[in-house]
């Protein structure tokens, strides 16, 4: 009996894991279709997008842009040259990284581990992270209603740093944000702040601080 159950339990097991195949190729592009439930998604060149109330796991490829829409659900979502757009309602249980390329958050993204890049410009629209935001070169704009814990992070310039501005980033937080946690600054940068906008304690070099409305 209990030879016959474990039987059918590895059968079951079989389909659900067939069920959520990882999706992968070298060059093209790779479009997961809205409600669709996969494993990893993986190019090398090529951009991903990720549709609707769709869930997947792992998101990753090396050149191309990776976009998220409305309510999907991902583990983690990494590029290298390209950018990352996470539409309204988007979660991401682990860490979103680029190296080089823009990152954009949309009303009620949610990202539980950290937002990352090297160059490219951050934009959150009433998204949250959990994990905090670090750069090196790129802009950031924390928008009303967004919340970040775990700080910011402004990493000091390497010799890594290839393909980014030399001018100080600037980091904008409008007025109804939140970031907790400290904000540690490697580098100059321009730092503008809300008037009703709450922050945690900057360390390192001292921004050039700007009063927003």
């Amino acid at each position: 009996m209990f030879r016959y159950v474990a039987t059918l339990l590895y059968a079951f097991s079989a389909v659900a894991l067939g069920s959520v195949d990882d999706l992968d190729r070298v060059n093209g592009s790779i479009e997961v279709a809205a409600g669709r439930e996969v494993g990893d998604v993986s190019t090398v060149n090529g951009s991903i997008t990720v549709g609707a109330d769709a869930r997947v796991q792992g998101v990753e490829t090396v050149n191309g842009a990776i976009r998220i829409e409305p309510r999907a659900t991902a583990r983690s979502v990494e590029t290298v040259n390209g950018s990352v757009t996470l539409e309204d309602g988007v979660v991401v249980s682990g860490s979103v990284e680029t190296v080089n390329g823009r990152l954009t958050l949309e009303s009620g993204a949610r990202v539980d581990g950290r937002v990352e890049n090297v160059n490219g410009d951050f934009e959150l629209h009433g998204a949250t992270v959990r994990g905090g935001l670090a750069t090196v070169n790129g802009d950031m704009r924390i928008g009303t209603g967004s919340l970040v814990d775990g700080g910011i992070l402004i990493e000091k310039p390497h010799g890594w740093s290839w393909g980014g501005k030399s001018n100080r980033p600037t980091v904008t937080i409008e007025s109804g944000a939140t970031v907790n946690g400290t904000l540690r600054f490697e580098r100059e940068v321009d730092l503008y702040v809300g008037a009703g906008a709450v922050v945690g304690p900057i360390e390192g070099v001292q921004p050039l601080r700007h009063a927003l409305p």
